[in-house]
């Protein structure tokens, strides 16, 4: 599978470094932090954080392209 092509700037441009470093496709992170429900911006980040162990920038540029691209 070729690997996806993600903007260069804002929160995607992170996730080359979150596939490579913690081995999951961006599509998994969607999926937990949908998981998590309607809880705060911060909230989400500090369960990424705490939960799997994600860095405080990559947690938050996932949960800043999550509430962009999959608002209710």
């Amino acid at each position: 599978m070729a690997e996806q092509e993600w903007p260069t700037k804002g929160p995607a441009s992170y996730f080359p470094s979150i596939e490579k470093t913690y081995g999951k496709s961006i599509d998994h992170w969607m999926g937990v932090i949908s998981a998590l429900g309607d809880v705060r911006h911060m909230e989400k980040v500090a369960a990424l954080k705490s939960e799997h162990g994600l860095g405080h920038g990559h947690a938050n540029a996932l949960v800043a392209w999550h509430k962009e691209h999959h608002a209710s």
